[in-house]
């Protein structure tokens, strides 16, 4: 019997990082406590600017982000925030988008599997992902609910499940 397997990986779905920008984007200009702040977000690349003219208000804006990425399906963990840095008369707050596992997470990850996981278990490093492998599909699963109630500090999607 051949070996089943699945991929363990970290990706975005661009569209709705998109999306839950617009949202945040809406709900900064239509909310009576950011008008005359300067309150604005921006969306470029792998990055999210956030302004305004004080730090709690562009601390509050980045709040608005993070429930819209939240209410979208997007994991926080995703999310690189910054320290909010003072540019003349506004505050910026720099939030940047993390994709694919590195190299050390990997070895992470793939350590957990190998000691607490079961012993048919077989995890190999394939770029920015991990494939798992067993002759078991129940293993596998195991290793699923093994992973997903570890706090680690990638977002974690299971793919390619055969």
């Amino acid at each position: 019997m051949a070996d089943s397997s699945f991929d363990i990986v970290s990706k975005l779905d661009r569209q709705e990082v998109d999306n839950a920008v617009n949202q945040a984007v809406k709900e900064v200009g239509q909310r009576y406590d950011f008008r005359n702040t300067g309150a604005s977000i921006t969306l470029g690349g792998d990055e999210i600017v956030m302004t305004a003219n004080a730090e709690e208000r562009v601390l509050a804006v980045l709040d608005v982000l993070q429930s819209k990425l939240i209410r979208r399906g997007i994991s926080l963990k995703a999310l690189d925030v910054g320290e909010p840095k003072q540019s003349g008369k506004e505050v910026r707050l720099a939030a940047s988008l993390k994709e694919g596992i590195s190299t050390e997470d990997a070895k992470k990850i793939s350590k957990i599997v190998r000691d607490e996981g079961p012993k048919s278990i077989k995890a190999r490093i394939e770029g920015d992902e991990l494939r798992v492998s067993s002759k078991s599909r129940d293993d596998l699963q195991s290793v699923i609910s093994l992973l997903k109630g570890k706090d680690l500090e990638v977002a974690l999607q299971f793919v390619n499940y055969r």
